[in-house]
Formats: C-alpha cells, sequence, structure tokens
C-alpha cells in the first residue's frame, strides 16, 4: 500500500508538472495517492501495540552490543512509540471525534517521526563504523564466511540509511513551513523519495525472507 501511495503521487505529480490543481489523469492518480496515505494513517491506529512490543522486547539493549548503538536504539524507539498517539489524536481531530486543533498535533506526530529517523540514522552509521573497523582488524585472517557475513551487513545498514534519508527529507517537508526545506517538495520529488524508500523495504524484507529460507 506504501508502495503504491507513493508511486501514484510520483506518477500524478511528474505528469501534472506546475499546474496548481491538476484535472484529468494527473489528478485522479494525485487523488488515489491521498485516499491511500488515509488508508495507511487509519491503519497505523493498531501499531501501537506492536512498537511497544518491540520495544519492550529491545528494551535497554542486549549487554554486548555497543553502549552508543543501544542508547541510539532506545531513543529511537521512544520517539517511534510517541509518533503514534499524537498521529491518532491528529487523526481524530480531522474526523471530528475530538474537539482539539489537528495541525499541532500532526507538527508533533511529524516531529517525532523525524527525531526517530534521524536516529536511526546515526545508529546506522555507527554499526557500520563498527562493522568497518571489524573488517580491518580481521583482513586476511577472517574465515570467508564471516566475512560474507559482515559484507552482508554493511549493505543492510547503508540500505537503511538511505531509506531513512528518504523518510528524513519528506518527514522536514512536512513540518511548518520556515524549517530548512518544508513546505518546498513539489507532489512528485515526494512520491520519488517515498517510492525509493518503499522499495528498499519491499526489498529488504525479501531477502531477510530468503535468508530465513535458507
Amino acid at each position: 500500500v506504501r508502495a503504491l501511495c507513493y508511486g501514484c503521487q510520483l506518477a500524478g505529480g511528474a505528469l501534472a508538472g506546475p499546474q496548481a490543481s491538476p484535472s484529468g489523469l494527473p489528478g485522479s492518480l494525485l487523488a488515489v495517492s491521498a485516499q491511500l496515505s488515509a488508508c495507511r494513517t487509519v491503519l497505523r491506529l493498531f501499531d501501537d501495540f506492536a512498537m511497544l512490543s518491540y520495544s519492550c522486547g529491545y528494551g535497554l539493549g542486549p549487554k554486548d552490543e555497543d553502549g552508543l548503538v543501544r542508547g541510539l536504539s532506545v531513543l529511537c524507539n521512544l520517539a517511534s512509540q510517541l509518533y503514534y498517539p499524537c498521529e491518532h489524536v491528529a487523526w481524530a481531530a480531522d474526523a471530528g471525534i475530538i474537539r482539539v486543533g489537528s495541525q499541532k498535533w500532526w507538527t508533533l506526530s511529524t516531529g517525532f517521526w523525524a527525531f526517530s529517523l534521524l536516529l536511526g540514522i546515526l545508529r546506522s552509521l555507527r554499526v557500520l563504523f563498527q562493522l568497518r573497523r571489524k573488517l580491518r582488524q580481521h583482513e586476511g585472517a577472517s574465515s570467508p564466511p564471516s566475512q560474507k557475513e559482515v559484507r552482508a551487513r554493511v549493505k543492510a545498514e547503508v540500505l537503511s540509511i538511505l531509506t531513512d534519508l528518504a523518510d528524513l527529507s519528506n518527514a522536514i517537508h512536512w513540518l511548518p513551513p520556515g524549517f530548512l526545506w518544508a513546505g518546498r517538495f513539489p507532489p512528485w520529488l515526494v512520491g520519488l523519495l517515498g517510492t525509493i524508500s518503499s522499495l528498499i523495504g519491499i526489498y529488504q524484507a525479501s531477502r531477510g525472507g530468503n535468508s530465513e529460507a535458507e
């Protein structure tokens, strides 16, 4: 659904060009994208407990894990956990379920999402630094399977960084105007970044499934 949502936005935005209110096929594609986005917002109403379960399962992280990685992971989990209720309040306000202003809650939820993505990027960079050091230490002495495993982890972290960077770019775009490039992206660019992150996510999920099967 995510890939389709951003794909429609990419196609609709590209076909619409500079039109402020596109009609025809571009307008239809953008309308489909908006509806799918609303659908995803509703589906996320049920994600709190899954996120809470993951956060509790991780806790303060494995004792043998790097302290900085653990700290960044815990903060990332906390930011992700706080993102959901803020978005739920914003959605409920827009739906007329509760009588509060929704804009500040949308901003707050987007801020938590952006903060979580930034922490994820920093965490992946730290892991990459450690993996690079491990490769140097065991160069020439490590067995081929070990080298292969480390390189696979490096690839996974690089892909995670690319995904988070694409999503972070969009998250900043959705913050109130005046902050960095907030509000300046055309629809096609938002769609492109979202499509890239979605496709990488699908690729990583498929690779994870293949690894388990092996």
